[in-house]
């Protein structure tokens, strides 16, 4: 049996994630700047969850607030963030770390930004289960290696051997993708996975992201600006505008009775897959997102 998949993140009958009226702000000289405000969002065991908006909407600081990975001046003001039952915000720093990248994992949108540039893809592969599963180092490669070849790379045994600079964006990707879920995480957070990749390699990290979430049984959520692939990858959808959440559903619901006129402008102003262009012309979505500290009063989109 494969080593790598022996134990997937064990099943729970209640949501992996609870996020109630999540307020996040960042403190600067000029002040206080709310970049979420009362956001909220559930996921269940083995669920997709998009987020989606555009730049600038507050969706990456959700996942970074879920991290709790938020900068020096950043700071979670109110709401609560429950993982598996258990309120993160009354967890100690050691808790914290207990869970960060072994329960939760995050990938971010630039892959070498995750890796090590002066360390062998294989030495840093193996870190993981070395430090979270205290396993030796003739275990740890195994892992790594499994885990290589879980996500499709070629000569696995060669890809252990390289620096990240001798790997392509892709190959790059998948290495961060493997390394995520190397701890068997129940909860993965995807912050722009395929934003600085080509169009078909995108395609092929997508479809290699929703096979291992189904595969290992891991709940995802997807934090993106292109609403074709959340709509190809996510089983819930949650819309973001200028910090907010104006609508959340599942994909076949929201797609079908769109509420917010922000949704609706959103999916008339994007390509969507199958969609055909003759019939369905693009409409540009009129006004500009306002800034943090411009926000208007009542509905930001109004």
């Amino acid at each position: 049996m494969n080593e790598a998949v022996r134990n997937p993140a064990k099943p729970t009958n209640g949501p992996i994630i609870e996020i109630e009226n999540l307020s996040i702000s960042f403190f600067t000289r000029k002040g206080e700047i709310p970049a979420v405000m009362d956001f909220s969002c559930t996921v269940m065991p083995g669920e997709a969850m998009g987020i989606v908006g555009e730049s600038g909407c507050g969706k990456s600081t959700v996942s970074l607030g879920i991290m709790r990975d938020l900068s020096n001046i950043g700071k979670i003001v109110g709401g609560k963030i429950k993982f598996q039952g258990k309120d993160m915000g009354e967890l100690s720093d050691e808790e914290l770390r207990a869970i960060r990248g072994n329960k939760i994992a995050m990938i971010y949108q630039e892959p070498m930004a995750s890796l090590n540039p002066a360390m062998k893809v294989g030495q840093q592969l193996m870190e993981v289960p070395l430090i979270h599963d205290k396993v030796s180092k003739d275990e740890a490669y195994k892992r790594a290696l499994e885990m290589v070849r879980a996500v499709k790379l070629p000569d696995p045994e060669r890809m252990m051997r390289s620096y990240p600079h001798q790997l392509s964006g892709g190959q790059q990707q998948r290495i961060v993708i493997a390394m995520a879920l190397l701890s068997k995480p129940a909860l993965l957070l995807l912050d722009e996975p395929t934003t600085a990749l080509d169009v078909t390699v995108e395609a092929g990290i997508v479809d290699l992201v929703k096979g291992l979430g189904e595969k290992f049984g891991t709940s995802m959520i997807f934090v993106s600006h292109n609403l074709g692939l959340i709509l190809e990858t996510c089983d819930r959808i949650t819309v973001m505008y200028s910090g907010e959440a104006v609508e959340t559903g599942k994909i076949k619901d929201v797609f079908d009775r769109m509420r917010h006129p922000y949704t609706q402008g959103l999916f008339r102003s994007i390509p969507l897959p199958g969609a055909d262009k003759n019939s369905r012309p693009l409409i540009s979505i009129p006004g500009q997102l306002p800034l943090p500290h411009e926000r208007p009063k009542g509905c930001n989109f109004g």
